[in-house]
């Protein structure tokens, strides 16, 4: 099957424009260009009062938690009010795209590392290094997710988003119905094919496995591809090509992709997270691999007891290979007409008791020190655990690169409908594979020739 290339060269044609734009800006701030953000506004610090606009980028999952914040935030500063905006995740980069292009941008949005490259490129948002340098706040973040979100920046190492929460891919198992069919924990890949297979009564509507097909699939493939092939490593040697199509690679993607109908259900083709995580919170499924933020709606569905949270399998060699979550944050638009009243709010939102409220209900690590020492960490047994593996020498993170403008376009809209004709077995694994890396490379050689 000849796979066309015409997505991948109108992606490449976006990726090129936006790079242009970038040496644009910085060639005319170095011309003496006021440094304005997209569209040419540079925002004003404001009065530090009045009102501010903040978009949620996880709405409708994480919207009664930010209200509550809000709330919060409002009592301790009666002089500014925060209008919420909720907006799904599937939603928010191209919603924050059409602002870019026609105005309309908030104060504040959620701005994570998978989508931080592109704005960040497109002039749109506030460093907040001085803002941070000043701020109560400086020295109580975590330092490594400080640093990735400065390296997914795009390479000038400025701070775009400020830290709120670090997430990990977790596992997540039925121990009632492992009991019952008399299987071990599946600690190991091994373990969890054994496990798919066994638990799956299709006539009754019982699988073993829950597998995300829709939005957001294409960072499980890659979790379950190099948990299983070991790979190390995102790049070659040479950090010119990707190891994403690397032999090992495809044969564990054709191992994972196999999975789908036999022993998950049909429905999974089309499942995002939200819709996966309530089928099995709802159903006879064995296992589920998500992350630590749907901790919270498996134990209200299920109770503590009949479900465990536990790290990723470990491959044959022994070791836990997965691939990087991306780190959460908040960034400060350079439209804003308030700044100071928005950067009140960001500060706020990532203090102690508030980032420690946030992590608790998203069930995520906090960004914040001193919340992540607060108690509820060692409660939430997924969360405990993960932090132990990141810790304890057993894992290797293959670190996915947010720092390409082109990687969340790359990542979802380009490849998610191949990734379900590679589970209807219209594409093959090599194929499928072969065409993001080649997306990958083009990306990574733009990259590399724009910042030098």
């Amino acid at each position: 099957m000849k796979i066309s290339n015409r997505r991948s060269r109108g992606g490449r044609r976006a990726s090129v424009a936006v790079a242009l734009s970038a040496v644009l800006a910085l060639t005319a701030t170095a011309c003496g260009d006021d440094g304005s953000g997209a569209g040419g506004d540079k925002g004003a610090e404001g009065s530090g009062t009045g009102k501010i606009v903040f978009w949620d980028n996880n709405g409708g999952v994480r919207t009664d938690i930010w209200k509550e914040i809000i709330a919060d935030f409002e009592k301790a500063n009666p002089d500014i009010k925060v209008e919420y905006v909720g907006i799904p995740s599937t939603d928010y980069q191209s919603k924050v795209d059409t602002a870019l292009q026609g105005g309309g941008l908030p104060d504040v949005g959620g701005v994570g590392a998978a989508m931080l490259a592109g704005f960040a490129a497109q002039n749109a948002l506030e460093p907040l290094d001085d803002r941070l340098a000043k701020s109560s706040l400086n020295g109580k973040l975590n330092e490594d997710m400080v640093a990735s979100l400065k390296a997914a920046g795009g390479g000038d190492g400025k701070l775009y988003s400020l830290p709120t929460s670090a997430n990990n891919g977790v596992l997540y198992y039925r121990t009632d119905l492992f009991k019952k069919a008399g299987l071990d924990e599946p600690t190991t890949w091994d373990k969890f094919y054994e496990a798919a297979e066994k638990l799956t009564d299709a006539g009754k509507n019982e699988f073993g496995y829950t597998i995300r097909g829709g939005s957001g699939s294409i960072a499980q493939a890659l979790d379950a591809m190099y948990g299983q092939s070991g790979i190390t490593s995102f790049w070659d040697a040479s950090g010119e090509k990707t190891t994403v199509n690397d032999p090992k690679n495809v044969a564990a993607l054709e191992k994972y992709a196999a999975l789908y109908k036999k022993v998950t259900p049909a429905a999974d083709l089309n499942n995002d997270f939200t819709k996966m995580v309530a089928q099995w919170d709802s159903g006879t499924i064995g296992m589920l691999n998500h992350n630590l933020g749907s901790y919270q709606d498996h134990v209200k569905a299920l109770g503590t007891e009949k479900f465990r949270g536990i790290p990723q399998p470990v491959g044959s060699a022994g070791k836990r290979v997965q691939v990087s979550n991306p780190v959460d944050g908040m960034g400060l638009f350079k439209s804003s007409k308030n700044k100071e009243a928005a950067w009140k709010f960001i500060e706020f939102a990532t203090s102690h008791e508030e980032n420690s409220k946030f992590n608790e209900a998203a069930g995520q690590v906090p960004s914040n020190n001193d919340a992540a020492r607060d108690a509820w960490i060692s409660e939430a047994e997924p969360t405990k655990l993960a932090a132990a593996a990141l810790t304890d020498g057993s894992t290797t993170i293959v670190q996915l690169p947010y720092y390409l403008p082109d990687w969340n376009t790359i990542s979802k809209a380009d490849n998610e409908p191949n990734f379900q004709k590679v589970l209807n077995g219209d594409m093959s694994a090599k194929e499928f594979l072969d065409t993001v890396a080649g997306q990958l490379n083009e990306a990574q050689a733009e990259w590399k020739e724009r910042n030098g």
